[in-house]
């Protein structure tokens, strides 16, 4: 069974947990670095970017979860996510793992009060795929060899680069799982295991 890590420091961690356990693998809350060991995936979730950043380098998780990444462990980012992963963010002087060949700027749909939900055609996944959109980021341009999956309003929503995966919306807050089970074939591809002893990530 593939174990898939959720971020779990700040954010929609059980909603995660919930699609990951819904489409047969085996969730793991992660929030030292003791639990990135085994992984064969991880999810930054959604929810305060500066607040989760603050908490990764408390917990001295940024540069282990940047090592395992370039080795090549696929990273799923949903809407703060996005942010973490993004290569450079509009406004602020560096990134935070940068790791995305992307420039991703925050807050572009509104407040949360301007919150919506809406239907994408996302490519190599489906159609009427639900979107939950809060407070969310968009990505302003990529890289030549990032893949497009989505956009809405003629902005890019969903990107591919490489063994990351990353989206300015929130798949887990809806009830369709065909984003999640992308992830989990992307995770097969590139059949990665943190299995590095901790003290060398």
């Amino acid at each position: 069974m593939l174990k898939i890590g959720v971020l779990a420091l700040q954010g929609a961690i059980r909603e995660h947990i919930q699609q990951v356990d819904k489409v047969g693998c085996k969730a793991i809350a992660v929030k030292s670095v003791e639990d990135l060991k085994g992984l064969n995936g991880l999810i930054l979730p959604g929810g305060e970017s500066t607040a989760i950043r603050k908490l990764l380098d408390q917990n001295n998780l940024l540069e282990p979860i940047r090592t395992l990444a370039e080795e090549g462990m696929p990273i799923f980012g949903t809407c703060a996510g996005l942010i973490l992963l993004a290569g450079e963010v509009v406004g602020c002087e560096s990134p935070h793992l940068g790791l995305m060949d992307v420039v991703v700027e925050r807050n572009s749909y509104g407040r949360q009060v301007d919150s919506f939900e809406v239907e994408l055609s996302i490519k190599n996944i489906g159609q009427n795929i639900p979107a939950v959109f809060i407070r969310a980021p968009h990505i302003v341009s990529v890289g030549q060899n990032v893949e497009i999956l989505a956009t809405f309003d003629n902005r890019i929503v969903l990107v591919r680069d490489r063994h990351y995966l990353g989206c300015s919306f929130h798949p887990e807050l809806t009830e369709d799982v065909r984003i999640i089970k992308y992830f989990v074939e992307m995770i097969k591809q590139f059949n990665h295991t943190s299995l590095a002893k901790l003290d060398s990530i």
